[in-house]
């Protein structure tokens, strides 16, 4: 941790003009870029105190080693190259915006007295209804005044309400029959719940009975001569037919169902339900819980069913459910639905649909859980206080003297020994930092591509390229370039630390790890460690993170750390290996796509290695490759329309096998 009274400028040398100025670490990179009115009023806040800084502005200066300064004669000058050093240097401590908008949802406040109506957003409270979510609030606000119509529920906020207890006079709602009026005593507590009642047994899709009933009232108001009623109750009823549209058709057969889709990885599960009510989708509801163990899909369809209609009761289950899959076992099955149909007290069905809109609509709701699950780990990752406990427990944990700022992961990829190749990925302050993320093609340097040899070879590689970058610092004199001394920018060195001197910009591996990561045990790790050691850089931590049990394993060590499975640094760990796995397999694809290619066009005429290339530029994979017609394929440059032709028939007398993963028996797509 750098102090930074090592590096702050002298007094009086801040110029007071606006200007743009950048924090730099150890090894000349940036970290933070800003703008101010008055440089030195600006820059002198940083100096300050350290336990009255930010969390995050606390974390930028002590990893600063320096800071540097460009006056310009406007704030809007100040604003473009802000901009513009963002853009270029993409410095890890200037905030990364993301979309944290929450859904509005229609609510109805069953826990109070006297229930109400309302639009909400935010965290879901126990004993409210919740329908929805809406895109726009104003979609939910135009079905409530619609529905406040026929269901005159009281949507005034407690203040008002209170104040109109007390001055004895409803509100305007209250006067234009858009609410019953419990504050006056038009309605008692038990007539305003049956309202409310009503609302929800509406809003959950029970529309049929009731717009009948409304019809049948109608009908015998007009018999009766009572006109005024009859029109009340026909406009009663457009307005629910209003309220209705909203809601698109999605299953043109009038279905009662709730259709369930998941989106899991290794850690956790998100799970979205649509519920269909009359063919329309009524409701949308999500969840996303940690993961316990490796069950089959399967399975936690099971689990969450369950849990499920457990909660809501046996009146909530539809007579059909449509899943992304069922328990293997027939019996499980079998016992599941047995039970639902208990609860229900009707025959369920439980089943995957096939084909039709019924397959669609299971992959939108699909499409919705995986993005759930995205948006919620981003916003996991996203929470400063979060990522900086993480990193305080891994430090803990692990005994380091600091923080690992900057860790580095590796993962090696291979199908039966063939196509072996590494991943490294790059996490700084916590989020991953994708423009620094490296493949490896493994060559078989250290006598083998099983795992351990791949491991030991790829940190080989990646180390010796610190070490020349190193030694290539060392090579060049860096000129000092001073301090600041009136309102003129400050003089950049020409040369920096783990800076290319030709293009300015950082040389490749040329950032020390904080912490090198491994996927696997204790001989990964250790091979990882041998390698590091024959590089020269035996000050770095390594571990190994073992996917079987989530152990973290230290070199030369018998026994491994157990971190709790609610630790944020366990999952900070887990993260990391899932990237650096997920990069590998990524690439072992590309690799073993473009080498089936060219066994498999081996011997078309005219197809040299250039060609062939461009069919992978413009298809990306085999698979795209196959399902292209003659006329896209005469498309790519170079090709004519015989070409093409011998192309496509040489992919279909030679139809390939698919790929298996030898180690988990998944079949891989091309």
């Amino acid at each position: 941790m750098a102090d930074p009274t090592t590096y702050r400028p002298a007094p009086g040398s801040i110029p007071v003009e606006p200007g743009v100025y950048r924090f730099s670490d150890a090894h000349g990179r940036v970290i933070y870029v800003g703008k101010a009115k008055s440089l030195r009023s600006r820059l002198s806040s940083y100096f300050q105190d350290l336990s009255a800084l930010h969390p995050r502005t606390f974390a930028m200066v002590t990893t600063a080693a320096k800071v540097e300064w460009t006056v310009v004669r406007n704030e809007v000058e100040a604003l473009q190259l802000e901009y513009s050093w963002i853009k270029e240097f993409d410095p890890r401590f200037n905030v990364r915006y993301r979309d944290d908008k929450s859904y509005p949802y229609l609510a109805v406040t069953l826990n109070e007295e006297y229930p109400r109506a309302m639009v909400m957003r935010g965290a879901k409270k126990r004993g409210v209804r919740y329908f929805g979510p809406y895109a726009h609030a104003w979609a939910i606000r135009e079905s409530l005044d619609q529905l406040l119509r026929v269901f005159p529920v009281r949507s005034c906020s407690k203040g008002v309400f209170n104040r109109s207890r007390q001055i004895g006079r409803p509100c305007l709602l209250g006067y234009i029959g858009k609410c019953s009026a419990p504050c006056v005593g038009r309605v008692d507590a038990d007539e305003h719940r049956q309202i409310a009642d009503d609302l929800v047994s509406f809003l959950e899709g029970k529309t049929t009975g009731y717009i009948r009933r409304l019809e049948k009232e109608m009908k015998a108001a007009a018999a009766e001569l009572d006109f005024e009623r009859a029109a009340r109750l026909r406009d009663d009823i457009a307005a629910l037919d209003r309220a209705m549209e909203a809601n698109a058709v999605v299953l043109g057969d009038g279905t009662d169902a709730d259709v369930v889709a998941l989106a899991d990885d290794a850690l956790e599960v998100a799970v979205q339900v649509f519920y269909v009510r009359g063919g329309r989708i009524r409701g949308q509801r999500g969840w996303v819980a940690d993961k316990s163990d490796d069950a089959p899909a399967g399975e936690l369809v099971e689990r969450f069913l369950l849990q499920l209609y457990g909660e809501l009761g046996g009146e909530s289950v539809p007579r059909e459910i449509l899943v992304p899959a069922i328990p293997d076992d027939a019996e499980e099955a079998a016992a599941l639905t047995e039970l639902l149909t208990e609860l229900r007290g009707g025959r369920v069905d439980i089943r995957v649909p096939q084909r039709g809109d019924k397959r669609a609509l299971l992959q939108t709701v699909a499409a919705n859980a995986k993005q759930s699950l995205n948006l919620h780990k981003t916003k996991r990752a996203s929470d400063l206080t979060t990522r900086s406990r993480a990193l305080e427990e891994i430090q803990d944990a692990l005994e380091l003297d600091e923080p690992p700022l900057r860790i580095e992961c590796y993962d090696i990829s291979n199908l039966a020994g063939t196509e072996v190749v590494g991943s490294m990925v790059v996490f700084e302050d916590g989020l991953p930092r994708k423009s620094e993320y490296r493949k490896f093609t493994v060559r078989g340097e250290q006598g083998g591509t099983d795992d351990v040899a791949a491991i030991r070879e790829v940190l080989t590689r990646r180390f010796r390229r610190l070490r020349e970058s190193n030694q290539a610092d060392q090579d060049e004199a860096v000129p000092d370039g001073g301090a600041a001394s009136g309102p003129v920018a400050v003089a950049e060195p020409e040369l920096r630390p783990g800076i290319d001197p030709t293009t300015g910009r950082p040389r490749k591996f040329a950032y020390a790890p904080g912490l090198v990561v491994v996927d696997g045990g204790q001989p990964q790790v250790n091979a990882a460690r041998q390698a590091m050691d024959e590089a020269g850089v035996s000050d770095i931590p390594v571990v190994g993170l073992a996917k079987r049990l989530e152990e973290v394993w230290p070199p030369d060590s018998d026994h491994p750390i157990i971190l709790p499975r609610t630790s944020e640094g366990l999952y900070l760990l887990q993260r990391v290996r899932d990237e650096a796995h997920r990069f590998a397999i990524t690439f072992h694809r590309q690799r073993r796509s473009t080498s089936m290619v060219d066994s498999l066009l081996d011997g078309v005429p005219g197809l040299g290695p250039a060609r062939r290339k461009a069919l992978m530029k413009e298809f990306g994979s085999l698979k795209r490759l196959r399902a292209a017609t003659m006329e896209q394929i005469a498309e790519v440059p170079g090709f004519g329309p015989a070409t093409a032709q011998a192309v496509v028939d040489a992919l279909a007398e030679r139809p390939a096998a698919p790929a298996v993963n030898t180690t988990t028996g998944e079949i891989l797509d091309s």
